[in-house]
């Protein structure tokens, strides 16, 4: 009895955060762009299976497709075939295949010098046609695609700024208060 207990607080934990951090996206971008990612392909590997089963991406996928038709946002998703680890944001060069123990790596072609989770993560904000990384100026533009890749690389709990929009804006839920989103702010 005691197993199952606690394995069901374990599952109303993972969808609280879930719930919690599917809003927190949603409620600061307008785009969102995810990959098609083939989960149970990934979890025959032995060392990532728990890993990957603990996370509940199917799940999370579910709340922002969810959330995102009903706060009308934009909401894509890429072909997992696209090389968006391997590819420069910068300049678009093609590298090799990365092994995924390489999380920085430098352009051969520009000499630009990437971590491999935000580049991604521009990378699949344009594939899913939004080619907005470089300013007026032409300038290498901050874009709100770190949000992502920090909540996903883990590294979100290291960040903590003031949101750049007020909740209660047109289109930007609330937060629940006591018991809503106590996740850290990060940066846009």
């Amino acid at each position: 009895m005691r197993v199952a207990k606690f394995h069901a607080k374990l599952k109303d934990t993972r969808t609280d955060f879930l719930h919690k951090l599917s809003t927190k996206i949603i409620s600061e971008n307008q785009t969102i762009v995810l990959e098609d990612l083939n989960v149970s392909g990934m979890v025959k590997n032995r060392k990532l299976s728990r890993a990957i089963s603990d996370l509940g991406w199917r799940t999370f996928r579910t709340f922002l497709e969810g959330k995102a038709e009903k706060y009308g946002r934009d909401f894509k998703v890429i072909s997992r075939w696209e090389p968006t680890s391997q590819t420069c944001s910068s300049c678009g060069f093609k590298g090799g295949k990365l092994d995924l123990q390489v999380r920085e790596w430098e352009c051969l072609n520009c000499g630009a010098k990437h971590d491999r989770d935000e580049n991604a993560a521009i990378n699949i904000l344009v594939a899913g046609g939004h080619s907005e990384t470089k300013n007026g100026r032409g300038g290498k533009r901050q874009t709100s695609v770190k949000v992502a890749a920090a909540c996903v690389s883990g590294s979100y709990a290291k960040q903590n700024v003031n949101p750049p929009r007020s909740y209660g804006s047109v289109g930007i839920p609330v937060p629940l208060g006591r018991g809503g989103c106590q996740l850290p702010q990060l940066p846009h």
